[in-house]
């Protein structure tokens, strides 16, 4: 097996054309993902349809602005899959701040906070960012919250908490939305929506790996 660096994205890497990680706790899986080891190191198998950002560069998504050292605002982070492998990606320089809405959710976080020091598991509301405020300023929002109001959460979020020069990264689920309307159709109010706010730097469309979702990354005007 022959390990290869992702040509444009910091800490990611290829293997036998799978994407992967390098894994922050050795011996250590997450949520079930294959690990590979070769030398002194492990890898951490990303899988595209367990992980919209991993789909998202499967299908050659050109900007990704988490690397080395990044602080991230994560909604919707659940029990921690995509998160893990942000963290990563960032190492022990980097942070992620998680909120979860469910405590049975968190407190399976909580184990792979535990584990990683870079997480910092947050039982909140991502619709009242007000009651997180205590929250340093971030250089990435990432929302992956399957709920109508997805794209004015994440604005909501960035006003709070993302720097200047930031991005947000948000994963849309257009049946969350509108069960009635096409998601082509979604996409397109949301990117409305979001370009009052921000530019858009990516949009890619997640099928086949994720049926119905389209990933944007975007920079703060």
């Amino acid at each position: 097996m022959k390990i290869k660096p992702h040509k444009k994205f910091e800490n990611i890497f290829w293997l036998d054309n799978k994407i992967c990680t390098k894994n922050l706790v050795k011996g250590k899986q997450v949520y079930g993902e294959k690990i590979i080891k070769i030398k002194n190191n492990e890898y951490r198998i990303w899988d595209p349809r367990r992980s919209k950002p991993s789909a998202a560069i499967y299908k050659k998504i050109q900007t990704f602005p988490i690397k080395s050292g990044t602080k991230i605002l994560y909604l919707g982070i659940a029990s921690g899959t995509t998160a893990s492998h942000f963290s990563d990606i960032i190492g022990k320089e980097g942070i992620i701040y998680g909120i979860e809405i469910s405590e049975r959710v968190l407190r399976e976080l909580l184990e792979v906070a535990e584990d990683r020091k870079n997480i910092v598991p947050i039982l909140a509301d991502a619709q009242t960012p007000e009651k997180y405020s205590w929250v340093e300023q971030v250089d990435v929002v990432y929302a992956d919250v399957a709920m109508r109001e997805q794209s004015d959460i994440l604005i909501r979020n960035c006003e709070y908490f993302l720097k200047d020069d930031g991005y947000a990264i948000i994963a849309i689920k257009a049946r969350s939305i509108d069960v009635t309307k096409s998601p082509t159709k979604i996409y397109n109010q949301q990117r409305k929506i979001l370009e009052r706010h921000f530019k858009v730097k990516e949009f890619v469309i997640l099928d086949p790996y994720e049926k119905d979702h389209c990933l944007f990354v975007l920079k703060k005007k």
